[in-house]
């Protein structure tokens, strides 16, 4: 153990490897300006690995009175702000870091991170595909990246950008069972119904115990009212592996729906709204209580998925249609 107040060999190691990596990196030209500023940036590396982070932001500010426009002293300075819990002055830094070091990755994660504690959540999304866009162009082979990168576009409805990503890789590894499970959700998103199917068989080849993809092609199976013996069988199987897992619950009570074994329906519908909020689950029990005649408990569901997703236009409908008219 080392005594309280004394720097360890490995630290002040770690310090001077650290500075020697940024000096090789960082080091543009030799003139008596960005020498100082190189300097006083190891100056303040140093003080901030040891923890002292007045004295680090100190120095941190002088490198940039003589450097002002390098980015990785920006980048520095904000995370030093940042250990202090300065969030405005981090956020500033951070920026100038990636103003002025357009191609770098870091300041945009940080950025990330830091709006998630903000509970800032679209400028969250904004820096976290920054930063996988920059690290995709860095790390082409990276198919871990592209995925991300892939998914955050596929959450903000940017499926063309989704539909690249998701693309690129498969020219990496033509058999990831997640990608084409991705894929046919864009198809399906996108109205390319004659390719949802295909695409889900062959993430189910590449994985045939893939959860996500036989949930999927089970309900697509169900919704199309066909194939109801095999949905039910690719749903069960889904169901093995994730047993309260809320949607493909609903799937299953969706299958039973639509062959007709309302009751059970109705069984397994009303567990599958105790294990995930959501309106179509909502939709689901409110049609197999129409079809058994139980109107107020219909209208109950309906009303339920409409306030869930007001933009459903058929739940709407039914509401419409079956609601008592007020005197």
């Amino acid at each position: 153990m080392t005594p309280r107040g004394v720097v360890s060999v490995g630290r002040v190691l770690l310090c001077f490897l650290s500075i020697c990596a940024f000096m090789s990196a960082c080091v543009r030209a030799a003139d008596t300006k960005t020498a100082s500023a190189m300097a006083r940036y190891i100056s303040g590396n140093f003080y901030e690995k040891t923890g002292d982070l007045d004295r680090a932001i100190q120095e941190y500010k002088a490198a940039l009175k003589q450097d002002y426009e390098n980015g990785r002293i920006h980048l520095s300075l904000g995370s030093a702000y940042l250990k202090k819990n300065a969030i405005p002055q981090a956020i500033e830094e951070l920026r100038l870091a990636s103003r002025f070091d357009p191609e770098a990755v870091e300041p945009h994660a940080i950025l990330t991170l830091l709006y998630f504690s903000q509970e800032d959540q679209q400028a969250a999304g904004r820096e976290y595909e920054t930063a996988l866009s920059k690290a995709a162009v860095l790390d082409p082979s990276n198919t871990a990246v592209y995925k991300s990168l892939g998914m955050v576009h596929l959450h903000n409805k940017n499926y063309a950008q989704a539909e690249n990503a998701f693309k690129l890789i498969l020219e990496l590894t033509p058999k990831d069972a997640e990608v084409l499970f991705y894929l046919a959700n864009i198809y399906d998103e996108t109205g390319r119904d004659e390719l949802v199917e295909d695409t889900l068989k062959k993430s189910l080849e590449a994985d045939p115990d893939y959860a996500q993809s036989l949930n999927y092609l089970g309900y697509l199976y169900a919704e199309q009212g066909r194939l109801l013996a095999e949905a039910l069988k690719l749903i069960n199987k889904a169901l093995a592996q994730e047993p309260d897992n809320g949607a493909y619950v609903d799937s299953l009570g969706w299958v039973y729906f639509k062959q007709g074994r309302v009751k059970e329906a109705v069984e397994v519908l009303e567990r599958a709204k105790t294990l995930l909020e959501d309106p179509v689950i909502y939709e689901h029990l409110g049609d197999a209580y129409f079809k058994l005649k139980n109107v107020p408990k219909a209208i109950e569901n309906w009303e339920k998925a409409a306030e869930l997703d007001p933009e459903k236009k058929e739940v709407r409908a039914k509401l419409e249609q079956h609601r008592p008219r007020q005197q």
